[in-house]
């Protein structure tokens, strides 16, 4: 469904808009798995989502439209946790495969990733979404009805572990039983309610706090794959920026500081020894996977990023610190 014509449809047929309401629809850039508008409606903007049976990238990458519906869940319970704040679902069909919710007006929502960009880091805000992230992990730690609704291993197979972890393995024949066993723990560990795609690009700086966008790929399996899959963004953007080298390892501490004084559901140092590894293979990823990171295209960083993460995976990985420490030590002074 990406006509505007079937978004006002549906709109009418949701109850969000009146039969004779014709408002605005306007498409917005720079998402890959989905078709989102922005619609003025009579009653003020919302946000419009419907997913791609295939994603927008180079390499042939598709998965199943169900995640619209996988989404609108994740945000109607992650709603009432008081971890991080997320859009409010208005309505949702997933027969259609799409579903409305609030609009945050980007004046006063700056996304996250372009306050990075621009060398606005702040190791508060940094902190903030790692306490949150863990709260929401806590709050739904051991829960078999979270567990039941969110059995989606098949969804993140498609979503994630295939696309960044299985690709780069077949591109790194020396290191593929390490990042395998490693895709296999972060596949069969069950403990809590994953985002799957917690980015700095999927994060508004709100005048609140953080709101936290984009749940896709919710799962309910190891919440080691959400903290290091934000923790390797902020590595990422040190490489690409290295004039903010200190600035980024400020915020990368905290938020894996915030994040590990909230971790209640296990010993903190065993979520930190899954999460860590996976931390390493996540930087090969978004070199030599499906999704490489857009801002990083000079060979050379591409080759220092690469070369830091084999070392790291051919030796033992155990905290964070040691996966910065590696990489940093590498961009020099």
């Amino acid at each position: 469904m990406g006509a505007a014509s079937d978004i006002l449809g549906w709109l009418r047929d949701a109850g969000l808009a009146a039969p004779d309401e014709a408002p605005a629809i306007a498409p917005l850039t720079g998402g890959v798995s989905s078709d989102v508008f922005r619609v003025e409606l009579r009653s003020g903007p919302v946000c419009v989502k419907a997913a791609l049976d295939k994603l927008r990238v180079a390499a042939d990458w598709r998965a199943p439209v169900e995640r619209s519906a996988n989404e609108a869940a994740y945000l109607r319970v992650v709603a009432g946790l008081g971890g991080l704040t997320v859009p409010q679902v208005l309505a949702a069909d997933g027969r259609r495969n799409i579903f409305a919710m609030t609009w945050f007006e980007p004046v006063d929502h700056p996304v996250w990733k372009a306050e990075l960009a621009a060398g606005r880091i702040d190791p508060g805000f940094a902190a903030t979404v790692g306490a949150g992230l863990a709260r929401i992990h806590s709050a739904t730690a051991r829960e078999p009805e979270i567990a039941r609704a969110f059995d989606t291993t098949a969804m993140f197979d498609a979503l994630r572990l295939e696309p960044y972890l299985t690709h780069t393995a077949v591109a790194h024949p020396g290191l593929a039983a390490r990042i395998g066993a490693i895709a296999e723990v972060t596949r069969t560990t069950r403990l809590a309610l994953v985002h799957g795609d917690v980015s700095p690009k999927n994060i508004l700086v709100g005048p609140h706090g953080p709101v936290l966008l984009d749940a896709e790929c919710a799962w309910y399996g190891d919440p080691a794959f959400d903290v290091a899959f934000c923790l390797n963004h902020l590595l990422l953007k040190a490489v690409w920026n290295p004039s903010h080298k200190a600035a980024y390892g400020e915020a990368f501490d905290a938020l894996a500081a915030g994040y590990l004084a909230g971790v209640e559901w296990e010993p903190p140092a065993a979520l930190q020894g899954r999460a860590a590894p996976l931390l390493a293979t996540l930087l090969l990823a978004r070199i030599d996977g499906k999704s490489p990171v857009e801002y990083l295209t000079a060979e050379a960083d591409k080759a220092l990023v690469r070369e830091t993460a084999c070392a790291l995976l051919a030796g033992e990985i155990a905290r964070f610190a040691d996966v910065r420490q590696a990489l940093f030590a590498r961009l020099g002074p």
